[in-house]
């Protein structure tokens, strides 16, 4: 029964000294003096330590405010974000750090300013998650880090700094490299080349670099696959291929000249090789650098890892402890970008062969459009204004809206004017023949004339009407008709007589019918 007793005890006693968040010191516990601020200094002291935390901050704010020109008032606003800093929680490390941005902004000049702006880093390093999970924390973290490593270059908080941002970068490319691959996985190329470009360039320190920049180099030549299957010119194809090929190259030089002590750069010469590009060798320098790196890093034990599956605290175990972090983050690569250039590098080509004629199979129309090849599967066409990409100086813009010209098919006839088709009709010589043919007429190509009409989509020559004997007038370009609606209206013309003919019956037909019976001699009958 006692020994129950005595070990009921000493876990209590554990319990009680869990229940303390942090250790907490007096700056000043070596000043003898009997002042009255230093006495209210040296009580807060006494209840933080005790985990007496308001009853702490109570007594500092007494401090501040009794005594606002005593030369513990800047420990005593430093304690005050100490006290909530001690007591833990989201909402406590929220006040916590309030209090220290307003500590920085009162006295940027002092020794604990540094402290300070490293709290506020360690309040979002200290609600840090896995690197599946938010990480809004991360990011604060980090720009708190850097803040403290440009406000305060001269600070003994500086290797301390490095280490924590070292260790918040590797959970953030572990983030974007896991993003990348799941990219690749699904063969969204776009993608995982801007996740995997993005850790790579911001985040060189990163422990899975070298297995980062091989995938990049894979999607690239995946890319390449892709473009080769697609139903594309082949003029079009060759300069994204030897594009997307000259990036896969450099993502496996880096892997060769800046990790080659890591596991991936043999991979990485041999797609060189494979790919028909030089190998580079690396460099001394590299290769201590990196070897270096690759001994400063620990790993987790068998017991820690399943331990880690329990916490929502990441793994910092293979975070590099040499190197200079990052301090400035490139702009990141999106898919937006990476689908852009792509598209770019085709307009490009495009406008190179629709200056060039019958370059490559590719040929220009009346248009200034490049059209496919004899034989091509693809019936796209690209269109070049006025050939060089801008009109004329004396030329208007064509608009967007306006529909883009139909070979194939006949225009759209405008409203028919049927006041000249009577003068047409009554003189000889001038009524066509009757076209027993339906409305819809065959359509054809006649050769193509250069028209007066700035109109580039109707490439049908314009027919003049018969000149009338009268005084001389100067000459004039002749208008623009429209072939079927002036094969509409001679037609008409032709079949008016025919049709005045018709209704004049009728028209008997109808009188003979209002007659009565009794007018109408009956048929003599033999």
């Amino acid at each position: 029964m006692r020994r129950l007793w005595i070990v009921a005890a000493l876990g209590l006693a554990v319990l009680l000294a869990g229940c303390h968040h942090a250790k907490v010191t007096n700056p000043i516990a070596n000043v003898n003096s009997k002042q009255p601020d230093k006495v209210l200094f040296d009580r807060s002291m006494e209840a933080m330590k005790k985990g007496k935390y308001d009853v702490a901050r109570l007594t500092l704010q007494t401090l501040i405010n009794t005594y606002p020109d005593s030369e513990f008032v800047a420990r005593a606003k430093l304690a005050v974000g100490d006290s909530w800093y001690a007591e833990g929680g989201t909402a406590s490390l929220q006040q916590a750090e309030i209090e220290y941005k307003d500590f920085i902004t009162f006295f940027p000049n002092m020794p604990e300013a540094a402290e300070a702006q490293l709290k506020v880093a360690m309040i979002h390093y200290r609600q840090m998650e896995k690197a599946d999970r938010d990480y809004t924390h991360a990011k604060r973290a980090e720009e708190e880090l850097r803040q403290l490593m440009q406000q305060f270059p001269d600070s003994k908080l500086l290797p301390e700094a490095k280490e924590r941002l070292r260790e918040v970068q590797e959970v953030l490319a572990e983030r974007e490299y896991r993003i990348g691959h799941f990219y690749y996985m699904r063969e969204s190329w776009a993608a995982a080349i801007a996740r995997l470009k993005s850790v790579t360039d911001a985040y060189p320190l990163y422990s899975r670099s070298d297995e980062a920049l091989m995938l990049l180099g894979s999607a690239y030549e995946k890319q390449v696959d892709a473009m080769r299957a697609a139903k594309v010119l082949e003029i079009y194809k060759g300069r994204l291929i030897a594009d997307f090929t000259k990036h896969a190259a450099e993502a496996y030089d880096r892997v060769i000249t800046r990790y080659p002590v890591g596991g991936e750069a043999d991979k990485a010469r041999e797609r060189l090789q494979a790919l028909h590009q030089p190998v580079p060798q690396p460099t001394p320098e590299a290769i201590a650098q990196n070897k270096a790196e690759v001994d400063s890093r620990g790993e987790a034990g068998k017991f820690e890892r399943v331990m880690l599956n329990f916490k929502r605290h990441p793994d910092f175990a293979p975070t590099v402890r040499v190197g200079e972090p990052i301090m400035t983050s490139p702009p990141e690569t999106s898919a937006t970008e990476i689908v852009q250039q792509a598209q770019k590098a085709l307009m490009e080509t495009a406008l190179a062969a629709a200056g060039a004629p019958n370059n490559a199979g590719a040929t220009t129309n009346g248009n200034n459009a490049v059209a496919p090849a004899t034989g091509s599967s693809t019936g796209s066409t690209v269109e070049i204004v006025g050939g060089k990409g801008v009109p004329p100086p004396g030329e208007v813009a064509p608009r967007s809206e306006q529909p883009a010209a139909n070979v194939g098919a006949p225009p759209a006839a405008p409203a028919p004017d049927n006041s000249g088709i009577e003068d047409l009709a009554a003189k000889p010589g001038n009524a066509a023949p009757p076209n027993p043919q339906p409305a819809t007429q065959p359509t054809v190509q006649p050769t193509a004339q250069p028209s007066a009409s700035p109109d580039a989509g109707n490439t049908r020559p314009a027919a003049a009407p018969p000149v009338q004997p009268g005084p001389t007038v100067p000459p004039q370009a002749p208008p623009q008709v429209n072939e079927a609606a002036q094969a509409d209206q001679a037609q008409a013309a032709s079949n008016e007589p025919a049709a005045k003919d018709s209704s004049s019956a009728k028209g008997k037909k109808k009188k003979n019918k209002k007659k009565p019976a009794a007018q109408q001699q009956p048929a003599p009958q033999e």
